[in-house]
């Protein structure tokens, strides 16, 4: 008879395996043995609401019957192939039927790839190799991507603050960092620099904090004149914040998005996804040796994601989905917000009804800094007894879901207004 481990054997183990203990992604003392509609449960048994959700991917839930099922009728067809098949090319028409920018899409396995190759693909274009970057801006594990993106010591703008040993010094010099949401700056650091710029990377939602009224058309402008690509990171916004991501919300088109998490509809899989004579640079015969960006990968386009994101996608376009997410989304909101007014504790929930998380503080949340300066040690005990009782989430995000249940809301408001008490009480 086999021995169950419990989740403190597991810790153990990992230890000796893993660097750190874990994977690099979320706290290594939590091991998740499943996953079921909007319920977790760690490997001592304790069941909680998802609001991590796989950082993004899961938005209906764990194990979705109809995603199942067109993952299980692929499986005995073949899992990978390393070459063009037909659901991955429907899939690839319904993203640019569905994302305003995409002309035409090119598959890799993570949306940190995707960031990657958006970059090397706007300085193959324009033949420029400086980059903008917001501070606190979030675009994968590239080098130019760990440049300012948690930074604990302040320097003047534009300098960039490596985030990561291991990046070579001249990387630095290629990137001007900016403080989102400051419209003056980014005006007067293209002013100064915008000849020499490649790209402009955002996340339309940087982390949690929306952009302030007019930002992200001024940043299109501001890209048409120096002919600089206008990259939107939205490997979280994309099918989460509409149908047609965070450009659809927001009503500006950049040049090429980033495209993750929800395309897959839980496997691997992200997109590159822009405009025709952009993407030609990834097709060596439209562009010629010379300006050809080489890209490939053993399992982009992978037919089993591809599926799963297929049926994914197609749950999501039925009447009424988005309403829900956001009705859902508005209702924890108003259940933290309502919970941590009683106790008199100053706070800003900030963010989108579909992606949201709590700051301790009294002032705006405008950018990173904004942020850095809250009370975080509040934040950690806050999130801390969330967790304890049955809200399974990250440190600095609230994903909602579509699988969401009354009992889950139940659980919820409990939970908030535990949290709000212990934070009354330190």
């Amino acid at each position: 008879m086999l021995t169950k481990l419990s989740q403190a054997d597991w810790i153990e183990r990992a230890k000796a395996v893993l660097p750190g203990g874990g994977f690099g992604n979320f706290d290594p003392t939590k091991f998740i043995r499943e996953g079921s509609g909007s319920r977790v449960w760690d490997e001592d048994g304790k069941e909680y609401v998802d609001f991590l959700i796989g950082s993004g991917p899961m938005l209906l839930g764990h194990g979705h019957p109809e995603v199942m099922e067109a993952v299980l009728e692929q499986l005995p067809k073949g899992m990978t192939f390393f070459a063009n098949n037909a659901r991955a090319v429907e899939l690839a028409e319904e993203i640019c039927s569905a994302v305003a920018c995409a002309d035409q899409v090119r598959y890799v396995s993570s949306g940190g790839e995707a960031d990657m190759y958006a970059i090397r693909l706007a300085r193959a274009f324009t033949g420029r190799d400086r980059i903008v970057k917001f501070e606190g801006g979030y675009h994968g594990m590239c080098a130019e991507a760990q440049m300012s993106l948690a930074p604990t010591r302040m320097v003047n703008f534009p300098q960039a603050v490596p985030d990561s040993a291991g990046i070579p010094e001249s990387v630095r010099a290629e990137m001007l960092i900016a403080p989102f949401n400051d419209p003056d700056y980014i005006r007067s650091l293209l002013a100064e620099h915008g000849r020499d710029v490649a790209a402009i990377i955002v996340e339309p939602l940087q982390r949690i904090i929306p952009p302030v009224p007019g930002f992200l058309q001024l940043l299109r402008d501001e890209a048409d004149k120096y002919g600089i690509v206008l990259i939107f990171d939205e490997v979280v916004t994309g099918f989460r914040f509409s149908y047609g991501g965070a450009q659809e919300l927001y009503g500006v088109t950049p040049d090429i998005a980033t495209l993750g998490k929800i395309i897959g509809g839980g496997f691997p899989l992200a997109a590159i996804a822009g405009r025709a004579d952009i993407m030609a640079h990834f097709d060596k015969a439209a562009v010629g040796a010379e300006k050809w960006l080489m890209q490939l990968g053993t399992l982009s386009g992978n037919p089993v994601a591809a599926v799963a994101g297929l049926k994914t996608m197609e749950v999501l376009r039925r009447d009424g989905q988005y309403d829900r997410l956001r009705a859902n989304g508005r209702r924890l909101m108003n259940m933290a917000k309502a919970a941590l007014d009683a106790q008199g504790i100053a706070h800003r929930i900030v963010g989108d009804p579909t992606l949201f998380e709590i700051v301790f503080t009294t002032g705006e949340i405008r950018d990173y800094r904004d942020v850095f300066g809250s009370d975080t040690a509040k934040a950690a005990r806050f999130n801390a007894v969330l967790m304890q009782n049955g809200m399974f989430k990250s440190p600095g995000k609230t994903y909602p879901s579509l699988a969401l249940t009354e009992e889950d809301f139940e659980l919820c408001q409990a939970a908030y207004e535990r949290a709000a008490e212990a934070i009354a009480q330190t």
